[in-house]
């Protein structure tokens, strides 16, 4: 007999182990089957499950556990990514703590450090997808600095660089000081912060006592300005374009320019441009040819290396013996120093407090600095080319396919990808210099060696790059990379293309685009066929998750309290195409609710000697009530299947909540409990087997989303081995011909009960209370149905007798309609009528008054024009709330008038 309850935390983690053990997970290449592949956005190694994990690993393994069910060979490739900073920052800080350094170290030794702790700590994130019930072909795990992925990194740099489409280049980067290191745009956190608008005067040249004023957020960049730029169509300055400024502190004369780039609206009307220090500077800096110096080094102190020969004394204006005391001083010191010396000199033309966003690095919560370097650049423009085209012809489909508009803005927009990063741990640059700074590419230092001794006709000492590639760079070979490219595999030939990607929008642009773009350059194939973009894991109203709100969810102690077959199917239900997940702890709740009320549904079949009937033919039913719950059955089947197909997961969870809830246990059950109790009737023997053929097609429907507890329920009931419920196959729609006569009369029997119900509960009748049911204008055929049914009518409904109207309508009476007759329920002497109406009046009044409120506030233009998005959402959301509500009293009004 089962249990009262279903214990996750007894059953999940020894089920699990039961599937992996068995191989249930792994691909099947000599296998006939069609295959279906997945590739797992490799998590960091560094990480731990966060609900953004639960949400896409849930989708991912809730579709591949259905294809399985659907006899296809499928691939689930797991793996993790090496994570070059957040790895390197896990490590430091480690050696910190044991009061040493990388730097003390050495590189090698460092990085031999990394894959030790790698090997001892770095498999926690998948230790907890196992948590999660991801049934992922673990034998096939990849690293990104597996010896193979690193050689498929070594094979990609040297052939594009070989066909120039990798190069070095000096440009602007995003820079970490505190790592010393570029990042990538999804490294950095652009965070508001209250700062300062700083006015100040530059003199212009030959005409005395006129300025130009500038307003900048960065005073202490001022030292590496090369211009001033002013609108061209600005009449302001017409007359001044094309003079020179002397810059305060430093006493440079530098041009004022004609730029677009200048706002007229904001600020002085003119900026100051700092190429070496500011993205849209650099632009403006290479198409008036200005030359660029850096006056902050790599960690973000002031040099004057570049500048030190400009400096020049002016009386009043500048004083190169100041400026040589800010060397080596920290940005934040040097720009108070600076703005105080301006304000001395009387450059300074006012303060005024500014809002703005700062970039700060995700990792070491930096101040993030663009910075001038010579870095390892990759031709993204050449290689976005076919991606485009892969998506307008349709090879590749966006879901939801609006999606597609923002990848064409990214890619047809494109800027050179910055590929170098300056650490130690990742895969290292294959290059090597000669020492006249001659680069030398190859797959290996005997390679370059090679071409170093053909370059220079002798044997010469090289050194090798010290920098690492992107991380990104290797997670785009992920889905050629993870089969044996660059050998020619089997593996490689039978599951590349992948057909579905599922991952987050934020991360179409880093990772996805460039999957696309190494895909197709080096498989001459898209990587997948489909790329489902679902959205991110917000709190109940809506905000974005963080730990600052504390609203923050953790999927692990939402296992632990609920389950994770609540946890996933929470997820699935909430997951709709085109919009975020609304994800609260009572949403988890509720769920685990559902899980509660399938388990008791079993242990009632069990109880009622419910168990699978070899050979049962769905054909072969007979009642009404059978033929009725296998129509329904069909449908739910269909409509779950269409669902997956079309990745709306939201459908798929609630095809099999309404049928499961609804259909299965709120009546189905509820109208065989007579049957059951009947005895061994021809009747009740085919409702049993027609209520283990349902329970049966429910465990294999939810399997994909609710695998714990549908294969214990599976194995106990015995249609299936313990774990066999996996490969189990995926139910099919069974539509019985003649059903639509079982239907109309189920339905309509449904409807009938429900009508009552509500109006009992409207009326506030206690459930002791039974009242009779009159009906009026009635067909014979009802009046038939609601004999033949009475027994499940009276139990149900709480409902004395069912009669056909004689006579005239009794006094103190709810009606209502189903179909066409009426029905009268006479209430007095059950309830005080007046008394209810009194209530429901009241009732109304009160939702009346809420109606106006919402609609004052939704009415107020300012309000909504200054309140959040998702304040104005919930009240709307209110707003349709009352307004249904006031319908539903107004209806019961009516009933009893």
């Amino acid at each position: 007999m089962l249990d009262k309850s279903f214990s996750p935390d007894g059953t999940e983690t020894s089920l699990y182990a039961l599937w992996e053990a068995s191989g249930a997970f792994s691909a099947q290449p000599s296998s006939p089957a069609t295959p279906y592949t997945i590739m797992i956005p490799p998590p960091n190694v560094t990480g731990t499950l966060h609900i953004g994990h639960a949400l896409t690993m849930t989708l991912q393994d809730t579709l591949i556990r259905w294809r399985r069910m659907q006899g296809r060979d499928t691939l689930w490739q797991p793996g993790t990514d090496h994570a070059g900073i957040a790895t390197q920052l896990v490590v430091e800080r480690m050696l910190q703590k044991e009061g040493t350094s990388r730097q003390e170290m050495g590189r090698d030794a460092f990085v031999g450090r990394v894959w030790e702790w790698k090997a001892e700590s770095g498999g926690g994130i998948t230790k907890q997808l196992r948590r999660l019930g991801s049934s992922l072909d673990w034998k096939r795990e990849r690293f990104t600095m597996d010896d193979g992925l690193s050689d498929a990194v070594k094979e990609v740099f040297v052939t594009l660089y070989r066909e120039g489409l990798i190069y070095r280049d000096r440009r602007l980067v995003n820079w970490d000081p505190a790592f010393r290191s570029a990042i990538s745009d999804l490294e950095v956190d652009n965070r508001e912060s209250r700062g300062n608008l700083w006015y100040i005067r530059y003199p212009v040249e030959g005409i005395p006592g006129r300025t130009i004023t500038v307003a900048t957020t960065r005073p202490e960049t001022m030292l590496g300005d090369m211009a001033v730029a002013v609108h061209p169509e600005d009449e302001r300055f017409a007359e001044l374009v094309g003079k020179n400024v002397i810059l305060p502190l430093t006493g440079r004369r530098i041009p004022i320019v004609a730029d677009e780039h200048s706002d007229p609206t904001k600020g002085s009307g003119a900026v100051k441009i700092t190429p070496a220090h500011d993205f849209n500077d650099f632009e403006v800096g290479r198409r008036h040819k200005l030359d660029m110096p850096s006056v902050l080094d790599e960690e973000a102190r002031i040099t004057l290396a570049e500048i030190e020969g400009e400096l020049c004394a002016e009386a009043g204006l500048a004083d190169p013996a100041f400026v040589r005391t800010l060397e080596g001083m920290p940005r934040d010191a040097a720009r108070k120093a600076m703005v105080a010396e301006l304000e001395r000199l009387e450059w300074l033309e006012k303060i005024e407090p500014h809002t703005n966003q700062v970039p700060h690095a995700e990792r070491s919560g930096a101040v993030v600095e663009p910075r001038l370097t010579t870095q390892w650049y990759c031709d993204a423009k050449t290689l976005a080319g076919p991606a485009i085209e892969a998506v307008e012809s349709g090879q590749i489909e966006f879901v939801p396919r609006q999606w597609e508009n923002t990848f064409y803005a990214w890619m047809r927009d494109i800027q050179p990808w910055c590929i170098s990063r300056q650490l130690w741990w990742g895969h290292r640059i294959p290059a090597w210099y000669g020492p006249d700074g001659q680069v030398f590419v190859a797959h290996d230092e005997a390679d370059a060696a090679t071409q170093a001794r053909r370059h220079y006709g002798q044997d010469t000492v090289l050194t090798r790059d010290e920098d690492v590639l992107d991380t990104w760079f290797s997670s785009a070979l992920w889905p050629f990379s993870t089969l044996g490219w660059p050998e020619k595999t089997a593996d490689l030939a039978r599951y590349y293309p992948t057909d579905v990607l599922v991952t987050g929008f934020d991360i179409i642009f880093f990772w996805v685009a460039r999957m696309m773009m190494m895909g197709l350059h080096f498989m001459k194939d898209v990587p997948f066929r489909k790329v489902f973009i679902h959205g991110l894991v917000r709190d109940e109203r809506g905000q974005k998750m963080s730990k600052s709100k504390g609203n923050g969810i953790d999927p692990l102690e939402m296992i632990d309290t609920y389950g994770a077959d609540a946890t996933r199917f929470c997820i699935c239900a909430l997951t709709g195409l085109g919009r975020d997940v609304k994800l609260g702890r009572k949403r988890v709740e509720e769920y685990r609710s559902f899980m509660t009320k399938i388990w008791n549904a079993a242990r009632f079949c069990e109880m009622n000697g419910v168990a699978p009937v070899k050979g049962f033919s769905p054909a072969s039913v007979q009642s009404p009530l059978g033929r009725w719950v296998l129509a329904e059955l069909a449908q739910a089947v269909e409509d779950a299947t269409k669902a997956l197909e079309s990745f709306r997961f939201d459908e798929y969870a609630a095809t099999c909540y309404r049928f499961v809830w609804n259909c299965f246990c709120d009546w189905f059950l509820e109208f065989a409990k007579p049957v059951f109790g009947a005895g061994e009737t021809a009747e009740a023997v085919e409702i049993r087997a027609v209520a283990a053929h349902v329970l049966g097609t429910i465990l294999r429907l939810m399997q994909p989303v609710t695998p714990f507890m549908t294969d214990t329920l599976w194995q106990h009931f015995g249609f299936g081995a313990q774990g066999s419920l996996m490969s189990a196959p995926w139910p099919q729609p069974e539509h019985l011909d003649g059903a639509a006569q079982a239907r109309d009369e189920m339905e309509w029997l449904i409807r009938f009960i429900s009508a009552i119900r509500t109006v009992r509960s409207e009326m506030n009748v206690p459930p002791s209370r039974l009242a009779p049911v009159l009906l009026r204008d009635a067909s014979p055929a009802t009046v038939a149905r609601a004999a033949k049914w009475s027994e499940a009518i009276g139990r149900m409904a709480r409902v004395s007798e069912v009669l056909p109207l004689e006579g005239d309508m009794p006094q103190g009476a709810a009606q209502l309609v189903v179909d066409e007759a009426t029905l009268v329920i006479p209430l007095a002497g059950i309830i005080d009528i007046a008394q209810e109406r009194q209530r429901l009046e009241k009732e109304c009044t009160k939702v009346d008054g809420e109606i106006a409120k919402v609609e004052r506030k939704l009415g107020n233009a300012d309000f909504v024009a200054r309140a959040k998005p998702e304040v104005v959402v919930e009240n709307r959301e209110r707003l349709d709330a009352f307004m249904a509500e006031r319908a539903r009293l107004q209806a019961a009004l009516a009933r009893i008038a």
